[in-house]
């Protein structure tokens, strides 16, 4: 007669740990700031190039203190495919001659929109279906609620105001 082995049974996996849906962001990064100078060339030049590839209705908006990603928003309306991607490596080009070689994730697409990411300036290509949806000028515009109240009490920009909304993500 054989004698079983008693089999020992796992110990149970710990479940995980529940996580905010939000990734945690480092607490000591801090954004280098483009010189104005160059910030206002950036924002010319995509400007002509936009103008020059006949971008529809293209909207510079000044969000310097209202977003901690951009100084100024670039949004400008293409109307397919085609022309919107012409678009983005123009102004690729533009930043270029201007010194800004672009890295090579900061243009992202999908079928209706292109965003590029040029540090303290971002540039919204939009169909014109989706720029109605998304209605950036509406949230960052000069009519936007936000713009009232900032014009009205301007923040300091050393760091000592605390972004709304942001909790501390080190209370568990």
């Amino acid at each position: 007669m054989a004698v079983e082995a008693p089999v020992a049974e796992a110990a149970p996996e710990p479940a995980p740990k529940a996580r905010s849906p939000r990734p945690a962001r480092a607490k000591a990064e801090k954004r280098e700031k483009v010189p104005l100078a160059l910030l206002d060339r950036l924002v010319e030049a995509a400007r002509k190039s936009l103008d020059e590839d006949k971008a529809e209705d293209i909207a510079i908006l000044d969000v310097t203190g209202r977003a901690d990603y951009a100084d100024r928003l670039v949004i400008a309306t293409g109307l397919s495919d085609r022309q919107m991607q012409a678009m983005a490596n123009h102004l690729e080009d533009a930043f270029e001659a201007e010194g800004l070689k672009l890295r090579r994730d900061a243009t992202q697409a999908s079928p209706d929109w292109v965003l590029i990411d040029a540090g303290d300036l971002v540039i919204h290509l939009f169909k014109p279906e989706a720029r109605q949806l998304y209605a950036l000028e509406r949230m960052w515009g000069p009519d936007s609620p936000g713009a009232s109240a900032m014009d009205q009490t301007p923040l300091p920009d050393d760091g000592s105001v605390p972004e709304p909304g942001i909790e501390d993500d080190d209370e568990e």
